[in-house]
Parts: C-alpha cells; sequence; structure tokens
C-alpha cells in the first residue's frame, strides 16, 4: 500500500481530476484546501519583490489543493496518468507535485477487488 500525495496548485483541474479517479474507480481521496510557505510568508521584506513577482504572473494563485489517497501499488499508476492526463503534466511549473509514502499500517480502509 502507499499513500498518495498530491498537491494541485491548477484549482481549475479540481472537478476534472475527481471526474478522472471516479471513471478510473479510485476512491477515498481526502482533500484539504492548503497554501505553500510563500503565501504564508508575504510579510516578510526579502521576500516582498518576490512575491510581488509571482503576484504579477499568477495572480489567482492564493491556495492550493492537497489530496491524499490510500492506494494498492498497483493502483498508483492510474493514479499518476490521471494527474498528469487532467493537468497538462506536472512537468509544468505551478502545476502541483505528487509522491508517494509507503502505508507500514492502515485500518479502516477495505481494498475493492476490481
Amino acid at each position: 500500500m502507499k499513500l498518495v500525495v498530491i498537491v494541485l496548485n491548477k484549482l481549475e483541474c479540481m472537478e476534472d481530476l475527481l471526474s478522472e479517479f471516479s471513471a478510473r474507480h479510485l476512491q477515498g481521496a481526502t482533500i484539504l484546501s492548503s497554501h505553500g510557505m510563500m503565501q504564508e510568508l508575504n510579510e516578510e521584506d526579502e521576500l516582498r519583490f518576490v512575491l510581488s513577482l509571482r503576484n504579477v504572473l499568477n495572480p489567482a494563485h492564493k491556495e492550493n489543493r492537497t489530496i491524499f489517497m490510500a492506494a494498492t501499488d498497483d493502483k498508483v499508476p492510474s493514479i499518476i496518468e490521471a494527474v498528469n492526463k487532467v493537468t497538462g503534466g506536472l512537468e509544468h511549473g505551478d502545476t502541483g507535485i505528487l509522491f508517494t509514502l509507503p502505508i507500514e499500517h492502515l485500518e479502516g480502509f477495505k481494498v475493492k477487488k476490481s
């Protein structure tokens, strides 16, 4: 089992991403509103210039969504494909990040057989 963590900056992709997960029978996502360090540190004098440039380039980006999904190892490639399909690819700047962590113990989660 893996914990898949997706930090989605392109909030306009959220609905389509959830639809894509559903179409692929990927379930069990928990979604939190979140924001990054740069948004939190916007009061610091040294960062004002950097933040002002960021606000000019992407004024609407004030928050993101963090998605947590427990998934069997065989489902992880499908999750990654879904995210890259809907977002246009995480390699593009300010789209988001995705990483996995091993789950050593899990209770309250039933794996559905496909």
